[in-house]
C-alpha cells in the first residue's frame, strides 16, 4: 500500500505531481491512500508518508482537457476523499477515454456533484464579499485600503483572487477566510494557504446598504424558503443589512396590504406627466378607402400595433365584393406572411379541400383573418405560431370591420376563439357556440365553426378523422346558409 499525504488546500500541482507518479509507476487506486497532512497518524497506523514512487514504464500518459478542468476545481473541494476520487477518474481515463460523458457513471456523478458545490461557492464569493475601507492616517498618503471577510466552504481564494483583482484594480485590498488570504497593493497579487481570524471592522457605508436593502425589500415577493437556501445565515450574518431581516419578514403581510391600498388611491410618481404626453400625441389617422382594393392599399403599411415589426407583410383579405359568405381564421401563418395571401399554407389546403368537397367555390368566398400580421417565435431556422392576444386583436378589428361594411356578407364564418372573439366580443368556448347560426347586426348570420390548423394538430388518426367529418358536415351547413335553405332550428 502506497500513502501519500497532501496539504489539501487548493493546490493543483500538489496532487497532479503525485497522481501522475503513480500513473506512470502503474499503480492502481485501491493500493494508494491519500490523506491530509496533518490529521492524526496513529488512526491510520502510520507516521510518515512513503516516497512517491519511480516510473517503471515509458508508456505516455494522456487525458481530456475535460478532465483538467474539471480536476482544477474538484482539488479545490473541502472533501478529503477528493484526491482518491480523482485519482480512480484518471486511472479509468486511460482506459476509456470517453468516460466523462457517462453521466450515470458513480465516480462521474460524484465528481460532478463536487464540481458544482466549488462553483457555487465561488459565485458565493463573488457575490457576498463586501468590502470595508480602512481609513489612512493623516500623515499617510496613498490609495484607498479596504478589507473584506468571508467564509466559504471551500479553498476558492487563490481560484476567484484574479477576478477580484480585475475588478478592484484601483483599489489596495485584502480578502480575508478561514481557509486563506488574497492581498492587492496595484502591484502585486499575493495569495496565502493560511486561515485568517476575522477582524472587527465597519464603516459609514453599512447604514447605506441597510437603507438601500430596506427599500428594494418588496414583502409581496417574499419567499423565506429561497432566501434559505441561496443565502445561507452565514453568508448573511457578516453582512450589515443582515439585522434588518427579522423586521422585514415579519411585517411583511401588513405592508403588503398597506401597498394594495396605496395602490388604488395614490398613482405611480410622474404618472399625471406620463398621461398628459399620451394625451398631447395625435392619434393615427385610420384611412378612409371606399373600396377592398383601396382599403388593402392602406392596410399595407398599418403599425396600430407591434406586429407589424417582425412580419414580413400585412396579409389582407381576398375574394369579391359582394360575397355572400365571409370566412374569418385568425391570422396568417409562415407560409401566408411570405406569400401575402390568406390561407394557402397547410390550413388552407385543409380548407380549400373541404369547401371543394361541399360544393362550395373559393372564388365566391371572401376569405380573410381577424389579424393582420404574422405573430411568432423564432426558434433556430423555424418561425413558431403564437396566438394573438387580445390587445392586438382589438387593434386590428378596425380592417375587418371595414372589410364587413364593403363587402356586405349576408353570412360570416367565424374559424377559432379569435374570429369569434374579434366578431363579437366574446370570450366563449368554440364548443358551445359552433354548428348554431346566430343573428348579427345588419340581418347578418354567425356561423361558429372550428380552424382547419385544429384538425391538423390531432395526434389520433381515428379522432382525426371524426374531425374532419365534423368540419366537412359545417360546411355543409353553411353552403346552404348560403343558397338559403339552412335554418337556426335545423343546424341546431
Amino acid at each position: 500500500m502506497h500513502r501519500i499525504s497532501l496539504e489539501g488546500r487548493g493546490d493543483f500541482d500538489e496532487w497532479r505531481d503525485a497522481a501522475r507518479a503513480f500513473l506512470s509507476a502503474d499503480i492502481a487506486p485501491q493500493n494508494v491512500e491519500w490523506h491530509l497532512r496533518g490529521e492524526d497518524a496513529g488512526l491510520f497506523g502510520f507516521s510518515e508518508e512513503d516516497p512517491l514512487p519511480v516510473s517503471t514504464t515509458t508508456k505516455k500518459l494522456s487525458v481530456p482537457a475535460a478532465f483538467m478542468e474539471l480536476a482544477q476545481t474538484i482539488v479545490c473541494h473541502s472533501d478529503p476523499a477528493r484526491f482518491a476520487l480523482l485519482y480512480r477518474l484518471l486511472w479509468r481515463l486511460q482506459q476509456d477515454k470517453a468516460l466523462l460523458q457517462f453521466k450515470a457513471d458513480a465516480d462521474v456523478a460524484e465528481a460532478r456533484k463536487l464540481e458544482k458545490s466549488v462553483r457555487r461557492d465561488s459565485h458565493k464569493m463573488t457575490a457576498f464579499v463586501r468590502f470595508k475601507e480602512v481609513g489612512l492616517q493623516p500623515e499617510q498618503a496613498g490609495r484607498r485600503r479596504f478589507i473584506a471577510w468571508f467564509e466559504p466552504d471551500h479553498f476558492i481564494v487563490e481560484r476567484k483572487a484574479a477576478f477580484f483583482q480585475r475588478r478592484f484594480t484601483d483599489m489596495d485590498w485584502m480578502i480575508l477566510t478561514p481557509k486563506g488570504s488574497a492581498r492587492w497593493d496595484g502591484e502585486t497579487l499575493e495569495t496565502s494557504r493560511l486561515p485568517a481570524q476575522q477582524p472587527d471592522l465597519s464603516d459609514e457605508t453599512d447604514e447605506l446598504w441597510r437603507t438601500y436593502y430596506a427599500n428594494i425589500f418588496n414583502p409581496a415577493r417574499l419567499k423565506i424558503k429561497a432566501m434559505t437556501t441561496e443565502m445561507p445565515k452565514k453568508y448573511w450574518k457578516n453582512l450589515p443589512e443582515a439585522d434588518l431581516i427579522p423586521e422585514l419578514v415579519l411585517n411583511a403581510e401588513r405592508r403588503v396590504l398597506e401597498m394594495g391600498a396605496k395602490a388604488a388611491t395614490e398613482p405611480q410618481l410622474f404618472h399625471h406627466r406620463i398621461q398628459a404626453a399620451a394625451e398631447s400625441r395625435p392619434a393615427p389617422a385610420l384611412p378612409d378607402a371606399d373600396t377592398l382594393a383601396g382599403l388593402k392599399h392602406e392596410a399595407q403599411a398599418c403599425t396600430m400595433c407591434p406586429l407589424h415589426c417582425k412580419a414580413t407583410q400585412t396579409v389582407f383579405g381576398e375574394g369579391p365584393e359582394g360575397a355572400a359568405a365571409m370566412i374569418v381564421g385568425e391570422q396568417p401563418g409562415d407560409f401566408e406572411d411570405l406569400a401575402g395571401r390568406p390561407f394557402v399554407g397547410p390550413a388552407g389546403k385543409v380548407f380549400d379541400q373541404v369547401v371543394g368537397e361541399t360544393g362550395i367555390a373559393r372564388k365566391d368566398l371572401y376569405v380573410t383573418n381577424a389579424v393582420k400580421h404574422f405573430k411568432y417565435e423564432a426558434r433556430g431556422k423555424k418561425r413558431i405560431h403564437q396566438r394573438p392576444d387580445a390587445g392586438e386583436v382589438e387593434r386590428c378589428r378596425w380592417w375587418l370591420t371595414r372589410e364587413i361594411e364593403l363587402v356586405q356578407p349576408k353570412l360570416i364564418v367565424a374559424m377559432g376563439a379569435t374570429a369569434v372573439f374579434s366578431l363579437t366580443g366574446l370570450k366563449e368556448k368554440v364548443s358551445d357556440l359552433r354548428g348554431k347560426p346566430m343573428p348579427m347586426d345588419g340581418g347578418r348570420t354567425l356561423f361558429v365553426t372550428v380552424h382547419p390548423s385544429y384538425l391538423l394538430r390531432i395526434p389520433e388518426e381515428r379522432r382525426k378523422a371524426e374531425e374532419f367529418d365534423r368540419f366537412r358536415a359545417d360546411m355543409q351547413a353553411v353552403r346552404r346558409l348560403m343558397d338559403g335553405t339552412g335554418t337556426a332550428s335545423a343546424m341546431s
